[in-house]
This record gives C-alpha cells, sequence and structure tokens, in this order.
C-alpha cells in the first residue's frame, strides 16, 4: 500500500453529492495527491466508512483510500472485519482503515479508552477472516496510543498537531511505523483572516479533553486553549498563506519524521468540496517529491 506523500483530508461526502464525490476523487488521483482520506466532524465520523471507502475506491484507479477514523463503538470487530472482506481485492489493498476512540463527549459507553481500543485490535487480528496490522492506522495523541500504534498497526495518524509533536511520535513510534498526519491549512496570506477562520474551526475541538491534553503535553498552556486559541497555538497548529508557504509546513513535518501528510483545506462549510483549492494547492504539494 502506498500512501505518497501527501494526501488529501478530508473528501466531502454527503447525501446529495455522491456523483461529485466520485468525480473529485478522480480529479484528486490525477492532481497527484497520494490518499484521500474520510473524515468527518468532532461530533462524529459520518464519511468515514467502509461503504463510502468503496465507492471512492471504484471511482479511481491507483490512489489509496484511508478513514480517519472509524470509532470502535460503532460496529463490532467481527461487523467491520466483515465489511472489509465482502470488498473486492482490488480495493482491499488500496485501502487503510483508520480506527479511534472518538470522545466521551460523544459516546455513552465510553470507558477506558486504551484498553477499549487495544482489545479491539486484537479481536479484529481474531476474526474470521482477520483485518490484519498491515491494513490498519490508529487514531493517537498521546504516548500510550502511539506505542499501541506501533505495536498493533501500521502506525499513527494524528490531528490538529504541530511539527514539534511530528518529531515526538517519530521518537516514539521509532523508525518504522507509518506516521500519517493531518495538516489544516489556510489558503489566505491576511494573517487576521486566517487567523479568523482558524479560530472557527478550532473551536469544537477545543472543548473536547482528548485534544486539549495532547496540547498540554506538548508545551502550550490553559491560556494558549482560552479565547479560542492563543495565536502561538494556531499558527502552530495551521499553516496559512501562498501554496509554497503551506508547502514549506509541510517540509517541517517531513523533516521531523512525517511519512505522509493529509492535507484539510479550511472552508466556510466543511460539506462542500473544496476542489478550486486542491487544484491550486497541486503543483506546490505535489511535485519536489511531497506528492506521491
Amino acid at each position: 500500500m502506498h500512501l505518497g506523500t501527501t494526501g488529501i483530508w478530508s473528501l466531502a461526502f454527503t447525501h446529495g453529492d455522491r456523483t461529485e464525490a466520485r468525480e473529485a476523487a478522480a480529479e484528486l488521483e490525477e492532481l497527484g495527491y497520494g490518499t484521500i482520506w474520510l473524515g468527518g466532524s468532532p461530533g462524529g465520523n459520518p464519511r468515514a466508512d467502509l461503504p463510502t471507502a468503496a465507492e471512492i475506491l471504484a471511482a479511481t484507479s491507483r490512489v489509496t483510500v484511508a478513514t480517519g477514523c472509524v470509532s470502535i463503538w460503532d460496529r463490532t470487530p467481527a461487523q467491520l472485519a466483515a465489511a472489509y472482506h465482502a470488498l473486492p481485492q482490488r480495493q482491499r489493498d488500496q485501502l487503510l482503515v483508520g480506527l479511534g476512540v472518538s470522545h466521551a463527549d460523544f459516546v455513552d459507553r465510553y470507558h477506558k479508552p486504551y484498553r477499549a481500543l487495544s482489545s479491539y485490535l486484537d479481536a479484529l487480528d481474531a476474526a474470521t477472516p482477520a483485518l490484519p496490522p498491515t491494513a490498519r492506522i490508529v487514531g493517537a495523541h498521546g504516548p500510550q496510543m502511539t506505542r499501541l500504534a506501533a505495536a498493533k498497526s501500521m502506525g499513527a495518524h494524528p490531528y490538529l498537531v504541530a511539527p514539534a509533536h511530528t518529531a515526538w511520535a517519530r521518537s516514539t513510534l521509532g523508525e518504522g511505523p507509518l506516521l500519517a498526519l493531518e495538516q489544516t491549512v489556510l489558503p489566505h496570506c491576511d494573517a487576521d483572516s486566517a487567523r479568523a477562520k482558524a479560530r472557527t474551526m478550532l473551536s469544537p475541538y477545543l472543548k473536547l479533553a482528548n485534544y486539549r491534553e495532547a496540547w498540554l503535553r506538548a508545551g502550550f498552556t490553559a491560556e494558549d486553549l482560552a479565547g479560542g486559541g492563543s495565536t502561538r497555538l494556531i499558527d502552530a497548529l495551521f499553516a496559512w498563506g501562498n501554496p509554497d508557504e503551506i508547502a514549506a509546513r509541510l517540509t517541517e513535518h517531513r523533516l521531523a519524521g512525517a511519512d505522509h501528510v493529509a492535507v484539510q483545506v479550511v472552508t466556510d462549510d466543511p460539506a462542500t468540496f473544496t476542489r478550486r483549492a486542491w487544484r491550486d494547492l497541486a503543483p506546490a504539494l505535489t511535485s519536489s517529491g511531497v506528492g506521491c
């Protein structure tokens, strides 16, 4: 499975735009992006499922499709493994199943997330047939989850992190496992406008304990997390500016140890396709070894 070094996170996929979703996926492949990520909002991941992935895979020929992430609370390991093996072999070969523990705010039975995820991964190994570690990646931020990702999957898929976290994650994972992170970008050259849009996007995440704890571990303070996020926090988590400036942030992550960076373009409406921005960014992000 080849993710390339740059992908797009996330391909919005809602009830009324299935045709455009397929067309957009095919265009992303032609633009040179290596992976198309299916994700969702902090309150759930309605697009991060295997049927959606199968539809995107059917519309493309060589790009990898990854979920970021399927919640372990939504279906049993046996159900997920069965859904994976119901796909044709060609689609399974190009599918990376991202798994995560979601958040206590959204899951009534949320408890002992590390133990729950570890047991879930073991159950995927024991399923008949198994959903193998080589076809899965873990949404991980903290040390325990990151080590678990290294031990029981292809690697880690952190979200909303700075290059300093990338360096820490690579050190924690070691040299072998995959480190495929998400980088949120704003193609705006005006600092005030970019930071305002970034704060709007960040707002729901600032309420979630898992993210807050990760940022505090990374050296940010409670003051950085207040008031929509300090300028220091915003500039660390978001890349903004022209395509070359955004590409420079991806290079920072690669030099810090990232194997793959999934680029999420901030929009006013998260359910829309940002096809123009993907096109505008492609020459800077998919050339000189940055793309697939």
